[in-house]
Formats: C-alpha cells, structure tokens, sequence
C-alpha cells in the first residue's frame, strides 16, 4: 500500500512539474508578437537569474536548503544537492530559450519551443502513466504521446508561406524531436530538444525551401 501510494504520490508532483513546465508556453506566444531584440531584453536577465539562483543553491548551503524547503518536492533527483551538481529544468528552460532565439530565425524558435513544452509534457504524463514497452531509454508509450502531439504544435504553428514542404519539414522535426527526448540523457532535454529540432528545420528549409524567407511567420 505505501509502494502505491508513493507511485500516485510521484506521479502527481510530475503533473504539477509539468503543469508549470507548460506555462513557459507563454515564452514562444509572446515571441511571436515581439522583436528578437525584445526577446532577448528579457530572457537575458531571466536566465542570468535563474541560472545564478541556481548555482547559489548548488555551491551555497544555505540557499540550497532553502530551495530544499520551498520547492524542494519539484527538483528531480538528479537536481539535488545530494545527488550531483545539476542546474534545476527551469533554469535550462530559460538558457534554451535565449540561445534558440539568438541562433535562429522566429518561425523556427516558435515551433522548436513550443513543441519541446507541450509534447514533453505529453511523453512525460503518458510514458509515466502508460508506459509497458521500452524504447531507447524511454518508454514507446512515451515517445508516441510525443510524436503525436508534436504533429498537434506542427500544424497549428505559424509558418512563412504555408507550403505544403513546410508542414513536411515540421513532421520531420517532430519525430527527431521524439527521437531525442527518447535518447538517454546526456544534455538536459529542455536544451536538447528545441535546439536539435530547430537546427534540423533550419538545415531542412535551407535544403528544401532555398528562396523561402524565414525573417517573419506569415
């Protein structure tokens, strides 16, 4: 009975972790009316503030305890002070975001992020909660919710002209997309996954959609 009450108890901090991991939706949905400029005025200082925040915690005990205190239930073992030094999701939300929209152009930042927010939190919930059949280091379960609900960001996403390449170029960033998050970890997947999924669109535009502009979404 304990065993089953701390998996129900695991599963529901993983939906408040993702809960509030879907909030950082507002990231690519504010991008998409703002300047890159505009962009980086603000996630310069966020990141620079989490990602000091962060080390604090890491190298300086006292914070650490406070993190430990407050929002000590939603670190991830491997972000705990006694299990290495690990910078926590939020702050590599935050570094992501700022290095996607410094790299590349903003359709591509759009979609990368927005399919790494949601469709993580769909491999996550459902690979959790129906995972039976192991794939990579995840679980088929998983990797499909991914998948799916990336084609899901891919056909609502802005594009620059609507051609049908550029619904095919988001399908297969999709499933590279879930092909990444499925790969054990060795770089945290809110880095990862955007920063993969928009170099290959931004390779595969250039390959298959040469004259297209991708200075502004249409």
């Amino acid at each position: 009975m304990n065993e089953l009450a701390n998996v129900d108890q695991s599963y529901t901090t993983e939906v408040v972790r993702k809960a509030i991991h879907l909030s950082s939706l507002s990231i690519p949905i504010v991008y998409y009316f703002v300047s890159r400029e505009t962009a980086l005025s603000i996630l310069i200082p966020l990141a620079l503030a989490f990602g000091l925040s962060d080390i604090a915690r890491l190298l300086h005990p006292p914070t650490g305890r406070l993190y430990e205190r407050y929002i000590g239930f939603l670190l991830r073992r491997h972000e705990r002070n006694d299990r290495g030094r690990h910078l926590n999701g939020a702050t590599y939300v935050l570094l992501s975001a700022t290095l996607c929209v410094f790299l590349f152009p903003k359709v591509i930042v759009i979609t990368a992020f927005a399919i790494m927010i949601v469709s993580d939190t769909s491999a996550a919930l459902i690979g959790r909660k129906f995972g039976k059949h192991p794939f990579m280091g995840k679980s088929f379960e998983g990797t499909a919710a991914f998948f799916v609900s990336a084609l899901a960001v891919v056909a609502v996403a802005p594009k620059v002209s609507y051609l049908p390449t550029e619904y095919l170029i988001g399908v297969g960033a999709a499933l590279l997309g879930a092909l990444v998050e499925a790969f054990p970890a060795i770089i945290d997947d809110n880095l990862s996954i955007p920063v993969s999924i928009g170099a290959a669109m931004w390779l595969m535009y250039s390959v298959f959609l040469p004259a297209i502009s991708l200075n502004s979404p249409g």
